[in-house]
């Protein structure tokens, strides 16, 4: 069964309490718990803020319009290594109370994809990162070696696999030339779909591991299936007629797919376990697939991150995506 063939979340939850976010999400996920992220806290909490922590040799720092490469450590790096820390021992110490430890049970570990990252910082001079070749293959470099080593690090401390998510809610945008300059006289050109298979590639091999990439926009199909991520994480409510073609040969290539279907905000209507694996389920067979060929290459999450949920709604959420996704491995 693939790994990512499990419930798991997306990675942000609400408040700033690691301690309780950890047992929660360690005690509700059987199968793929998962590291949380907690961006109500602030600076270096949040998805490219975390990245401070990771580089290798590339520093970052505020600016009013978020982050931007800085020539040495500061008190954002100091600040989101901190935050890191905290979230690391939280979860060891959930982990241990729950006898994870030879368990068997791997663990998500969630960064930002290099695309993303790219297009999230500024150079020093204001412009997106992404628009300079060189900075985009050293961001790549410097991220790729610091989340293989932060994987290898958690692997130790808990005792178990970790797999790694790149969040990539930036690429399908990045390959079609949607993103915006720092004016309309400095366009941000197209991403070709050749680098950024390369920096997708780079990025898995330094992982180690297996690795899911997380989308809440567009998939970009045709570039995932040339590269060499195992998994892709979906919200499945935009899901498209032109999507099932792509689903339907990333499936046929042996990897899976794990269906966001559990809403991030509390609904008027709680849907059930089974409603919410049917959703993933009808997926399926539109695409063609045999249910019991493929129930082993499905995962069940939330459509998004929960950073924005009521605290009893995320423990709510992550509780039916497993529920749902013990009924999608029992469906023939």
């Amino acid at each position: 069964m693939n790994v990512f063939a499990a419930a798991t979340g997306i990675g942000s939850w609400p408040g700033s309490a690691p301690r309780e976010a950890a047992q929660i999400v360690v005690g509700e996920l059987h199968r793929l718990p998962h590291l949380v992220e907690l961006p109500a806290r602030g600076v270096g909490a949040d998805t490219i803020g975390r990245a401070g922590a990771l580089l290798i040799d590339i520093a970052i720092d505020t600016v009013p319009r978020g982050y931007r490469i800085t020539a040495r450590p500061g008190a954002v790096v100091r600040r989101a290594t901190s935050l890191l820390d905290e979230d690391i021992d939280a979860l060891e110490e959930a982990w241990e109370k729950a006898g994870g430890t030879g368990s068997g049970r791997p663990v998500k570990v969630q960064a930002p994809g290099p695309i993303t990252l790219a297009a999230g910082l500024e150079l020093p001079n204001g412009h997106r990162a992404i628009t300079d070749a060189g900075a985009v293959r050293d961001l790549t470099s410097s991220l790729a070696e610091g989340v293989g080593r932060h994987r290898a690090e958690l692997a130790r401390r808990l005792g178990t696999t970790v797999v790694v998510q790149f969040d990539e809610p930036m690429l399908s945008s990045a390959l079609a030339g949607q993103l915006t300059g720092v004016t309309v006289m400095n366009p941000v050109h197209a991403v070709d779909e050749a680098v950024a298979i390369s920096l997708l590639d780079e990025c898995v091999v330094a992982a180690g591991t297996d690795v899911v990439l997380h989308s809440c926009a567009a998939v970009p199909w045709k570039v995932l299936q040339r590269s060499m991520i195992h998994a892709i994480s979906v919200d499945a409510s935009t899901f498209a007629e032109t999507d099932l073609d792509g689903l339907g040969e990333f499936l046929d290539s042996g990897r899976a797919v794990v269906f966001g279907v559990v809403p991030t905000s509390t609904p008027a209507s709680w849907p059930s376990a089974e409603e919410v694996a049917e959703t993933a389920i009808r997926i399926i067979d539109r695409v063609g697939f045999s249910r019991s060929s493929v129930r082993d290459r499905v995962g069940i999450s939330p459509t998004c991150g929960l950073a924005g949920a009521t605290s009893s709604w995320a423990r709510a959420a992550v509780s039916l995506c497993q529920r749902g996704a013990d009924f999608v491995a029992g469906a023939s």
